[in-house]
């Protein structure tokens, strides 16, 4: 492992198809995608779940109703083997182990939560979901995960969102129009469902991460070397990058439709802090004792924590934080020593101070900072309008309290912006950012206060 000391960190320049490589490498072409397309099809010898997942969703490829549509996948899953004796055999292939990681933990999820999803259909709340996975999805999906470098559950890149994706046409690569899910809850098999939107704009926003990495290395690399203009070109790629993920993200509101959400939510809930899991999950032939796990969240995403580390934007010391911190162990490996390495070379650099030592820098630091709120205040008002105005239940996919969460973050790059703002008369470039700065914070507060006082937080 690369210590965070280090002056370089090693960066894919390419892609390489070589199977002892774990999926998940950084890279300046592919940013913080997989570094090659996700296996699509198990290979036999798993052929078994194949075919139990390809009948799991609620709608299959061929349009009729899946095990999940008639609350029956729990009883199919007893009629699965216990593949971990076929998982050593092919352990070396890592890709493979992500792409089984991927399918154990969609139906971990699916047979968990299944009960959740029944209860919601009738009304009656989430109630309580199954706290025993049995032992021939527990000690397959603790091995793989183990030796793709994941918890033995749902996670954002390495399974629902990341890997999850693949070409209808190979030839046309990764535009939006050529996406498909490969695995899927509810309509996501189907490419215009809002399931299959919400998750292909998340990675349609990440396939313009490449940039942002490459951008971010040569402005720590300037920074480190004293070369101004190197380090302005740096930041304007970090800048020019953030611009089109939002521009993308901004697609979230007519691929995925507001009211269509909570009908698919259901099954990217984790265990921590669930009122559905109020005593955790044993996992059969794994441990005895009952173990816990946060859900799929875009929080788990790297792009926006990059930024941080980046930019060195401090957050404030709340349990909120805290939480934040927690999320950091739940992206692949790699992601993770990365963001570590760019937060202690940011740090040993001052790229912050550096920045703010001239006022076409600064003006740049700025503008990516207006970005980050950009992004953070758009995935505010997803919450707002996706999930607070559509059902009282008071915690996140991943576990972390709705409605005070996302605003912890954001109220931070605010008050770094108006910091960084204050310290130069004027910005080049930078006219109209602070007025909208001051009218977010008024808002936010009013709108924080609103939800707080409705759910009595």
């Amino acid at each position: 492992m690369l210590t965070t000391t280090a002056e370089t960190f090693p960066i894919l320049r390419s892609t390489p198809a070589n199977p002892l490589l774990s999926a998940f490498l950084v890279s300046t072409t592919r940013g913080f995608l997989p570094r090659t397309d996700p296996i699509t099809v198990l290979p036999s010898p798993f052929r078994q779940l194949e075919f139990l997942l390809q009948r799991m969703p609620i709608k299959t490829a061929n349009g009729s109703a899946g095990l999940l549509a008639a609350g029956s996948l729990g009883e199919a899953v007893k009629y699965l083997p216990d593949l971990t004796e076929q998982i050593e055999i092919v352990q070396a292939d890592l890709p493979l182990m992500n792409a089984l990681y991927r399918d154990y933990s969609f139906l971990a999820s699916a047979y968990l939560l299944e009960p959740c999803h029944m209860s919601f259909l009738r009304g009656e709340g989430y109630g309580l979901a199954r706290n025993i996975l049995p032992a021939n999805i527990a000690r397959p999906i603790a091995r793989v995960a183990k030796l793709a470098g994941y918890k033995p559950f749902m996670e954002y890149a390495g399974s629902y969102a990341l890997y999850n994706y693949r070409l209808a046409e190979p030839a046309k690569g990764l535009v939006y129009s050529n996406l498909r899910l490969i695995r899927a809850f509810e309509h996501g098999l189907d490419p215009t469902s809002s399931e299959a939107g919400f998750v292909l704009v998340h990675v349609d926003m990440v396939q313009n991460s490449g940039p942002l990495v490459a951008g971010a290395i040569a402005a720590l690399a300037a920074a480190a070397s004293n070369s101004r203009s190197a380090f302005e070109q740096g930041m304007g790629m970090v800048v020019a990058a953030l611009m089109k993920v939002n521009g993308v993200m901004s697609t979230m509101w007519n691929k995925s439709k507001p009211g269509d959400y909570n009908s698919f939510r259901t099954f990217i809930f984790g265990i921590t802090s669930q009122s559905m899991f109020p005593h955790g999950v044993v996992y059969q032939g794994v441990s005895d004792e009952p173990m816990s796990f946060r859900g799929e969240s875009g929080a788990n995403d790297s792009m926006i924590p990059l930024m941080d580390n980046l930019l060195a934007i401090p957050m404030p010391s709340t349990p909120l934080t805290d939480i934040l911190t927690d999320f950091r162990s739940y992206r692949p490996g790699n992601h993770r020593e990365f963001l570590e390495w760019v937060q202690a070379r940011s740090k040993a650099v001052d790229l912050r101070g550096y920045a703010m030592q001239e006022p076409s820098s600064a003006a740049l630091y700025l503008r990516a900072l207006d970005q980050v709120r950009d992004f953070r205040w758009r995935h505010w008002c997803f919450t707002r309008e996706y999930i607070l105005k559509k059902t009282a239940h008071p915690v996140a996919t991943g576990g972390s309290p709705i409605v005070t969460w996302l605003p912890n973050q954001l109220q931070a790059v605010l008050d770094l912006m108006v910091e960084v703002s204050g310290r130069f008369e004027e910005l080049p470039g930078c006219e109209d950012i602070m007025a909208l700065v001051v009218l977010q914070q008024a808002t936010l507060r009013k709108e924080v206060r609103k939800y707080c006082d409705e759910r009595k937080v």
